[in-house]
């Protein structure tokens, strides 16, 4: 162990897990949670008309929007190719991400699938990140409260949310 005042030890700290991947190209662009609900209400269905993705892994509780399927951003980069396949020959045109805040997860998959989009020429499909989030939409009213699936209203209640 060195006494030399001007030696730093470099400890290296456990990279993020979105470390393994490339930066997005894109930024997110946003949806908020107010045209999502209006979507909903005027008859707009989640896996026919749009998708939802549910970024959360350990975070996965409170409930999320009804239709939404759960990806955890961990594993997602590898699949965006499939994923893309999947929901172009489904005729879907929006893909909207969220995680707690959509402000990492959310807006980082969103950007990651804007690229892949572009790169495949479709001027169709969009992706979004939605504003606020999970976070953002379980506490935005009972309109919004209405379209979750497994909703624990303790899980929004808490101090520490």
């Amino acid at each position: 162990m060195s006494t030399d005042p001007q030696v730093v030890v470099d400890e290296e700290q456990p990279k993020p897990w979105y470390a393994a991947y490339p930066a997005q190209r894109n930024s997110a662009s946003w949806i908020t949670k107010q045209t999502l609900l209006s979507w909903m209400e005027k008859g707009k269905i989640a896996g026919k008309d749009f998708i939802l993705v549910d970024l959360r892994r350990t975070d996965f509780e409170g409930g999320t929007i009804h239709g939404s399927i759960n990806l955890p951003a961990q594993s997602l980069y590898p699949t965006i190719p499939a994923l893309y396949t999947l929901l172009s020959n489904a005729g879907i045109a929006s893909v909207i991400w969220f995680c707690g805040s959509s402000r990492g997860r959310g807006s980082r998959a969103a950007g990651w699938f804007s690229d892949y989009v572009q790169d495949q020429n479709d001027t169709k499909m969009k992706s979004y990140a939605l504003e606020g989030g999970i976070k953002g939409w379980a506490t935005a009213g009972e309109a919004f409260v209405k379209m979750m699936d497994e909703y624990d209203a303790s899980a929004w209640t808490s101090e520490e949310k």
